[in-house]
């Protein structure tokens, strides 16, 4: 018996990994960039966790939050400019989306 590897299939699937690995974090951090851009700084509020993870306070979060907001009032942008950035940002996020539904679709299909 013997055994052997079909090479150029197991490159196809390496790039097509990598490709979409890197069109998906890509589009992810255009989009994330292009949102604080909009002045609109996604502000995660603080996880409790039981053990080894050290978490930020209230008075950090909010001290934060509060340089997230002043940040955004001291943005150089004008508003249609912010509205564009938005635009974008909602653009790549969808992007993102439709490069895994697309990476999915590849699965599913063959």
């Amino acid at each position: 018996m013997s055994i052997e590897v079909d090479w150029f299939a197991f490159v196809q699937v390496f790039v097509a990994a990598l490709i979409g690995a890197l069109l998906v974090v890509g589009f992810y951090a255009m989009g994330l960039r292009l949102l604080v851009r909009a002045g609109r700084a996604p502000v995660v509020a603080p996880a409790e966790f039981t053990d080894a993870i050290t978490v930020i306070s209230e008075k950090d979060a909010r001290r934060a939050a509060k340089a997230a907001a002043k940040a955004a009032e001291k943005s150089p942008l004008t508003d249609a400019q912010k509205q564009a950035a938005l635009v974008g940002a909602y653009a790549s996020f969808t992007m993102c989306a439709l490069a895994v539904l697309a990476g999915l679709a590849l699965i599913v299909v063959k």
